[in-house]
């Protein structure tokens, strides 16, 4: 009875979550523009410190995830790549800030290089949506004027940081819309430099400071949600609001000077702060003997001792050494001056590197909140959103699914399993019970007939 009783729950779950799968599909009648905005260095706390009304807003009408676990090296080139490929830095190749090949010598340096060398090795979002017969566009956001694998995104503008969020959101909603003889396009990702570029100035713990640019951010929410309505595109569009990364707080009197341990001749830096990638010229576990014991705020790794968990090992441009600042330390080569008030790139495991996402639209849920979620589970969120078949990637719909309208939680091989361990279980009891039965002792005691006195009530009995 037990059993067809949890087979008849599952089994309704299952005709639910598809009943509300198809309604939705219906009602939507195939896929809708999907427009993904990045407010680089929102970290996750913000939300709780400072009024955001419009962004607020946003997830009343939708979702909100509190914090973003990002990938490793908590950087905006890094990150921004994985929201659009779903893979961890060292499978999509865009590593850091700046990178060094070892064979050919180039050096990369983020903004301001375009070789295929580095952007080859996976493809974003905005060109594997063209392979479904879709436009679509990139507004400034990290690799959108670059050249990948011999395709750009139908509409794309290289970083200026002198363009307004205003003309940026014209170009994307006019792009989204088209005209009369052209289809808008179906994906657009929008990058905005803000509050990442004053949290480095002022650092996160300035409240006056960070609360005037979170203003600001909001204000451009605001202008994201009215624009959208002006242009008819709001509740025929979803949207997702996220970042890359969060901010710590750094301080003068937290510096690491590599210039005490290592002799500058020794070795050549190629990127900084707070993961600094080390390149030795002559005798690297020398270099590494010494960096090792450099500061006790200080984490030295040879490239294949790098921990898997921060999946930063497996690619040929991670350099042999690199070193990992406790949070909200900061490393320099030589000199005493702290080069910003705030910093990301730290251990992804940190709180203060996180960021969120919000999310509303046709296909969202309403008024839907959970606590956490990978970043790179997002480009699966994003290729289901928009019927598209996705690339090879290290993100799952697990947990990402239950963000959307008319979908189940639990996927098709959790029910399965449950309903497994179910049967086992109740395979296990029923065979204790026999078990224990057949050890019952097999003699019985002789039929004794009970004995009545003489003035016991036979008629009681037989009421």
């Amino acid at each position: 009875m037990l059993l067809k009783i949890l087979l008849g729950f599952l089994c309704g779950l299952s005709s639910s979550a598809k009943a509300r799968a198809a309604e939705n599909e219906t009602s939507s009648q195939g896929p809708l523009p999907l427009l993904l905005v990045s407010f680089d260095g929102f970290r996750a706390d913000y939300l709780q410190r400072f009024p955001m009304p419009n962004l607020k807003l946003l997830y009343s009408e939708g979702v909100l995830v509190e914090q973003l676990t990002n990938v490793f090296i908590t950087k905006t080139f890094p990150n921004h790549y994985s929201l659009v490929t779903g893979l961890y830095a060292e499978s999509h190749g865009i590593l850091a800030s700046r990178m060094y090949d070892l064979d050919s010598h180039k050096l990369f340096k983020a903004g301001k290089d375009t070789d295929p060398l580095w952007w080859n090795q996976t493809q974003p979002l905005w060109i594997t949506a063209l392979d479904s017969g879709y436009k679509t566009a990139a507004m400034m956001w990290p690799g959108s004027d670059v050249t990948i694998r011999n395709r750009t995104a139908t509409h794309f503008s290289p970083y200026s940081s002198s363009v307004t969020f205003q003309e940026r959101l014209g170009n994307v909603t006019n792009w989204m819309i088209g005209n009369g003889t052209e289809k808008g396009v179906m994906f657009a990702a929008l990058y905005w430099e803000e509050p990442d570029r004053s949290g480095h100035i002022f650092g996160p713990d300035n409240t006056t400071a960070m609360g005037n640019v979170l203003k600001e951010v909001d204000d451009n929410i605001g202008l994201l949600i009215s624009e959208l309505k002006r242009t008819g595109l709001w509740g025929r569009v979803n949207i997702i609001v996220t970042s890359d990364h969060g901010m710590a707080q750094c301080s003068p009197d937290r510096l690491i000077k590599l210039d005490d341990c290592l002799s500058s001749d020794d070795y050549m830096l190629v990127d900084t702060s707070p993961v600094a990638a080390i390149v030795p010229h002559k005798n690297p576990e020398a270099a590494f003997d010494k960096l090792k014991k450099c500061h006790t705020h200080m984490t030295a790794y040879l490239k294949q001792s790098i921990p898997d968990r921060l999946h930063y090992r497996n690619n040929q441009h991670i350099l042999p050494i690199i070193l990992v600042a406790d949070e909200g330390w900061t490393i320099v080569q030589q000199g005493d001056k702290l080069p910003r008030l705030g910093d990301h790139g730290y251990d992804n495991s940190l709180p203060s590197m996180h960021p969120f996402l919000a999310a509303a639209g046709p296909s969202f849920r309403k008024g839907y909140r959970t606590t956490g979620l990978q970043s790179v589970d997002i480009y699966p969120l994003m290729c289901r959103l928009l019927s598209v078949p996705p690339g090879p990637n290290n993100g799952t719909l697990a947990q990402a699914r239950c963000l959307l309208a008319g979908e189940s939680c639990m996927d098709a091989p959790m029910v399965v399993g449950l309903v497994v361990g179910v049967l086992l279980l109740l395979t296990a009891i029923t065979l204790l019970f026999r078990l224990l039965k057949s050890r019952r002792p097999s003699g019985s005691r002789p039929f004794q007939r009970l004995q009545l006195d003489d003035d016991d009530d036979d008629e009681a009995l037989l009421e």
